[in-house]
């Protein structure tokens, strides 16, 4: 699949992947997520390019995920991307504006609502309780067949490591 050396540079930079997703999003999604750019003059390009096939969602996680990720992606304008941020994957992979390659929430609670979009059933409240404590201390393993981070069961790598 095409997104798959995107997925594998956010793994390298040291990403964790805390749900991931393939999907096709249907016009009236598109429209939906992109909705604040409802009156804009690229609106009907984003939505139409959006819903035209795979879509590859992840949850991610790390010490400051939303300012890495947004350096990672680089500048929104292909053309900017790669005059000031050529190894940014907007500039590797980006093809016009509205065909940039990546998409990233640009605020706690823009991310918030994004990952509800796509994760209805991921609790961002249970992850904070249960969860984060131990992707912090990276008490996780990649499960390179489903694209995600899981806990570790620690008893068990104990006994593994004794």
């Amino acid at each position: 699949m095409g997104f798959q050396l995107i997925r594998e540079i956010i793994l390298e930079k040291n990403f964790y992947f805390v749900g991931t997703k393939i999907t096709q999003l249907s016009k009236v999604e598109a429209e939906k997520f992109y909705v604040e750019h409802k009156n804009k003059f690229f609106y009907n390009r984003l939505v139409t390019f959006m819903s035209s096939g795979l879509v590859s969602a992840h949850i991610l996680a790390k010490e400051n995920a939303i300012k890495d990720w947004r350096a990672l992606m680089g500048p929104t304008h292909v053309f900017k991307a790669q005059y000031e941020a050529p190894n940014s994957i907007r500039a590797r992979f980006g093809l016009t504006d509205t065909r940039n390659a990546t998409h990233g929430s640009d605020s706690p609670d823009t991310a918030r609502r994004e990952i509800a979009f796509f994760f209805p059933e991921f609790s961002m409240d249970d992850f904070y309780k249960y969860h984060e404590e131990a992707f912090r201390n990276n008490e996780v393993a990649f499960d390179p067949e489903h694209w995600v981070h899981r806990i570790r069961d620690a008893k068990a790598q104990k006994i593994q490591n004794s």
